[in-house]
């Protein structure tokens, strides 16, 4: 083996072992990089994010009969209803949940949601979604309506357990990473 591919080999090993320490490092740091809670405080409305069914609106229920808001905004296209059906299942009035089911996107929650929020002159709302989404929802809303104080109080039932995330979490938790950079990119939304 000539010296210049035994540098190439050399080179390609270390790259591989720098993806998979990068990779281990996102995961077993995620929630303490990734989560994004504020302290708790009453509010004028939650606002629980679609795309996840069990967690999310089980701690907007917690919220809810915990006293923090009289009134539930669900965005999100695709689970909207689902997320509804079992909040109002549990006890949550018809007439305390809204919904906001056209959006595909955490950019377009907080863009469809903000009407809503400002037509019910709504000056601090808790948002509530998993917790390794927390930290792009909080910026994102923020950004589009910096008068609203926004509150993050995410998932925490499926927080990690000694620092890693639940295999079903995996995935979702290192695209974060990616969409983090996207949007800060692409929108100009940061979130650190």
């Amino acid at each position: 083996m000539t010296g210049k591919i035994r540098k190439r080999l050399y080179f390609l090993l270390a790259a591989a072992l720098a993806c998979v320490a990068a990779v281990a490092s996102a995961l077993f740091f995620s929630a303490n990089l990734l989560r994004l809670e504020t302290p708790s405080a009453k509010a004028d409305a939650i606002v629980v994010l679609g795309g996840e069914t069990i967690y999310r609106p089980a701690r907007a229920l917690e919220l809810y009969q915990q006293g923090v808001a009289t009134n539930i905004i669900i965005t999100g296209e695709g689970d909207c209803e689902s997320v509804r059906v079992v909040l109002a299942g549990k006890g949550v009035p018809a007439a305390s949940i809204q919904m906001e089911c056209a959006s595909r996107t955490t950019r377009e929650n907080a863009q469809f949601t903000i009407p809503l929020l400002r037509a019910q002159h709504t000056k601090r709302v808790i948002l509530v979604t998993s917790w390794f989404h927390s930290r792009r929802a909080l910026h994102c809303f923020r950004h589009f309506a910096p008068e609203i104080e926004f509150i993050s109080l995410p998932t925490t039932i499926d927080l990690p357990r000694h620092h890693w995330p639940a295999k079903w979490a995996r995935r979702w938790v290192l695209s974060e990473y990616v969409k983090i950079i996207y949007y800060r990119v692409r929108f100009g939304i940061p979130s650190w």
